[in-house]
C-alpha cells in the first residue's frame, strides 16, 4: 500500500512539474510563433497547439480522468472538444469572450479541484464545465490562426478534434480498466492539475 502511495505521488508530481515547466512562450503557436498558411502547417498546428499549451493539456488529462473516476458518458469529452471547435469559430470571426484566459484557467482549476476532493459531481455540473470550457479554450486557441485563409483554418479544426479527442477519450477508457483508480492517485492527479491551473491564473495578473 506504502508503495502504491509512493508512486502515486511520483506520478501526480511528475504531471504537475512537466506540464507547469512547459514554457508559456509556446502556450498559443506551434509555428514559432507564424501564421499557419499552408495545409500542413494549419494541421500540424491543430495538433500541437492543445500540447504545448499547459492549461490546455491539463483540462484534456482532467476530463479524461473525470469521466474515469466518475464513470462519466463518453460524450462529455466529446462535447468538450466540439465547444472548442466551436470556440475557435467565435474568435475567427472577430467576435470578443472576454477574461478568456483567466476563464481557461479557472477551467482547469475547477477541474482538478473536484477531482482531487473525491467528491462526486452531479453529471449536469461536469457537463456544463466541460461546455464552457471548451468554449473558451477554444477562443484562446483561435488566437494562433486568427486572420488565416480557409485551408489552414479547416485543418486546424480537424487536428485540433483529432487530438484532444485522442488525448481524453484515450485517458478515460485506460484509467477505467485500472484498479488503482479507485484508491490515491486520482485525488493527486487531480491536485496537480489544479495547481497548473492555479499557475495559470497567476500568470494573468
Amino acid at each position: 500500500m506504502s508503495l502504491l502511495f509512493r508512486r502515486a505521488t511520483a506520478c501526480g508530481a511528475a504531471l504537475s512539474s512537466v506540464v507547469l515547466a512547459a514554457s508559456p512562450a509556446f502556450a498559443h503557436h506551434m509555428m514559432d510563433g507564424e501564421m499557419p498558411a499552408t495545409f500542413t502547417q494549419g494541421l500540424l498546428s491543430g495538433l500541437g497547439h492543445p500540447i504545448i499549451g499547459p492549461d490546455h493539456l491539463a483540462f484534456i488529462l482532467a476530463a479524461g480522468l473525470a469521466v474515469a473516476v466518475a464513470r462519466l458518458p463518453l460524450m462529455l469529452p466529446v462535447l468538450f472538444v466540439a465547444l472548442s471547435c466551436l470556440g475557435v469559430g467565435v474568435h475567427v470571426a472577430g467576435m470578443n469572450l472576454p477574461a478568456a484566459e483567466i476563464v481557461v484557467g479557472l477551467s482547469v482549476l475547477v477541474a482538478g479541484g473536484a477531482i482531487a476532493s473525491g467528491r462526486a459531481l452531479p453529471v449536469a455540473a461536469w457537463a456544463v464545465l466541460f461546455a464552457i470550457a471548451g468554449l473558451f479554450h477554444g477562443y484562446a486557441y483561435g488566437e494562433s490562426i486568427f486572420g488565416a485563409e480557409t485551408t489552414p483554418i479547416v485543418v486546424y479544426l480537424l487536428g485540433l478534434a483529432v487530438i484532444q479527442s485522442v488525448i481524453a477519450l484515450g485517458a478515460a477508457l485506460l484509467l477505467r480498466h485500472r484498479a488503482w483508480i479507485a484508491g490515491k492517485l486520482p485525488r493527486l492527479l487531480g491536485g496537480a492539475v489544479a495547481l497548473v491551473g492555479l499557475a495559470a491564473l497567476a500568470g494573468q495578473v
